[in-house]
C-alpha cells in the first residue's frame, strides 16, 4: 500500500494509550462509515465524467495483539488470553512460574492420535477435549450484549470493574464496531499480525537456546514446575544445600555454538534491501543478539535460524523449529494456496506439540499458541503482507 492512498482519520492526543477507551475517539468514524454503507457519498468517476453513489464497508481491522484487546474488547491477558479459541482457551498457571502458560496443542490433533494419551511427554494429562471452536460474529454479539452500554473510562473511580471469573470469559467492553451493521456477518473481524507473533517466537527461541540472563524461558522455577508437573525428571534441579543445581538441557548452546552462531550473524552478508544489518545486534565477545526489530526476527525464523541450528541441536529439537520457519515461509508467501493452507494448519499442531515434548513450559505464552489460528485467518483474508502493522 502507498502512502498517498492512507487517509488519517484521527489523531488521539496524550502521551499514554486510551486503553479500552478508544470507543470513545472511534465514534465520529464509526458514524461516518455507517454513512458510507447505509447512505454512501456522491463521487466522481473520471473515467465516465459521472457522479455516482459510493458506498463502502470497513473489511477488517489490522493491529497488534495489545490493540487487539483495545479494539474487540476481549482481554488478551489471563487464561482465556486467546481471542480465537474464546472460552475454550487451555492454559495452566504454574505453580513457581506463577503465570499463564498455553499447552495442550493435543487437542488440535486427530482423535486417534498417539500423543492424545502420551501423559509423560506433555503436562501429564491425557488429552481428550476437541479442537477449540472459533466463535461467529453473532455468537460474540450475544456475549457481549450485557455489556452494551457500559461506561469507558480511565478513571478507576467511575470505571465499572468487570470480574472474568464470574462472567466466565474475558470480554471487557461490547466493541464499538458493532454499531455498524454488518459487523456481526464479517468471518474476520481482527486481525492477529503475523509479524508481531514472529518476534515474539524469535525472541523466545534465541533467549532459550542462547540461555540469555533475563531472556530465557529455563529459569530455575521453570525446572521446579517441571518437578511439580511430575514430567521430565531429567531435568529437574537438584537441590545441594541451600542451592540448586540445574541439568544442561538439550535445548541448550554450548559456549562454543553460540559463539558458532554469533559469529555467523556477525559475518552475514545479504542482498541490498533483504533486511537491516543484523550484525549490528551481535555482540560477539559477550555472545549476546539483541536489540532486533519486528524484520530482523521475520528474517531471522523464516530463513537464518533453520541454517544456524541445524547441526547444533539434537533433531527433536531442530525438527520442530525448522517445521516452524517452514510455516510462516508458506504463511507468508506472495501467492497462497488453499492445500499448502491446509497442509500447514494440520501441521503446526503438531510442530507445537513436538515443543512442547522438548521445551520448558514456560516457553509457551500466549504468542507461541496463536500461530494455530494463522493458516485460517490466511483462509478467509488472503496474503499476509496485505495485513501487517509492518509496512
Amino acid at each position: 500500500m502507498k502512502h498517498e492512498n492512507f487517509i488519517m482519520s484521527m489523531l488521539i492526543p496524550g502521551p499514554d494509550s486510551p486503553g479500552d477507551v478508544i470507543d470513545t475517539y472511534l465514534q465520529p468514524l464509526i458514524e461516518e462509515l455507517n454513512e458510507l454503507w447505509e447512505i454512501g457519498i456522491e463521487t466522481f468517476d473520471a473515467s465516465t465524467r459521472q457522479n455516482f453513489k459510493l458506498h463502502a464497508s470497513l473489511l477488517w481491522t489490522i493491529n497488534d495483539f495489545p490493540a487487539y484487546e483495545n479494539l474487540s474488547g476481549w482481554s488478551t491477558k489471563g487464561k482465556l488470553a486467546c481471542p480465537c479459541c474464546n472460552i475454550d482457551t487451555s492454559s495452566i498457571r504454574l505453580k513457581n512460574g506463577k503465570k499463564q502458560y498455553f499447552m495442550g496443542h493435543q487437542r488440535y490433533l486427530s482423535l486417534n492420535h498417539k500423543w492424545r494419551n502420551d501423559k509423560e511427554s506433555f503436562d501429564g494429562t491425557k488429552e481428550k477435549r476437541l479442537p477449540s471452536k472459533m466463535r461467529s460474529g453473532i455468537e460474540i454479539l450475544n456475549q457481549v450484549e450485557d455489556l452494551k452500554g457500559f461506561q469507558l473510562t480511565k478513571d478507576p473511580m467511575k470505571r465499572i470493574k468487570i470480574s472474568h471469573d464470574v462472567r466466565k470469559d474475558n470480554w471487557n467492553k461490547r466493541s464499538i464496531f458493532f454499531e455498524l451493521p454488518y459487523w456481526k456477518s464479517l468471518l474476520l473481524r481482527y486481525n492477529l499480525d503475523v509479524m508481531h507473533i514472529e518476534k515474539n517466537i524469535c525472541d523466545n527461541i534465541l533467549g532459550t537456546i542462547m540461555n540469555a540472563k533475563g531472556k530465557t524461558k529455563d529459569t530455575i522455577k521453570t525446572r521446579l514446575d517441571l518437578q511439580e508437573m511430575n514430567i521430565r525428571p531429567e531435568l529437574h534441579p537438584i537441590k545441594n544445600g541451600e542451592k540448586y543445581e540445574v541439568p544442561t538441557a538439550c535445548y541448550i548452546l554450548s559456549p562454543q555454538e553460540k559463539h558458532n552462531i554469533c559469529l555467523f550473524l556477525k559475518n552475514l552478508k545479504v542482498p541490498y534491501g533483504f533486511s537491516s544489518n543484523i550484525s549490528q545486534c551481535v555482540n560477539l565477545k559477550e555472545h549476546k543478539i539483541s536489540s532486533l526489530k519486528s524484520h530482523d526476527c521475520h528474517v531471522l525464523l523464516q530463513h537464518l535460524l533453520p541454517l544456524t541450528l541445524r547441526g547444533m541441536l539434537s533433531k527433536t529439537v531442530c525438527e520442530p523449529l525448522i517445521e516452524l520457519s517452514l510455516f510462516f515461509n508458506v504463511l507468508g508467501a506472495k501467492v497462497l494456496r488453499t492445500n499448502d493452507l491446509d497442509q500447514i494448519e494440520a501441521q503446526i499442531p503438531i510442530t507445537l506439540c513436538k515443543l512442547e515434548k522438548v521445551s520448558p513450559p514456560s516457553f509457551f505464552v500466549i504468542m507461541v499458541h496463536l500461530p494455530t489460528h494463522l493458516a485460517n485467518e490466511a483462509k478467509l483474508a488472503g496474503p499476509v503482507q496485505y495485513r501487517l502493522m509492518y509496512l
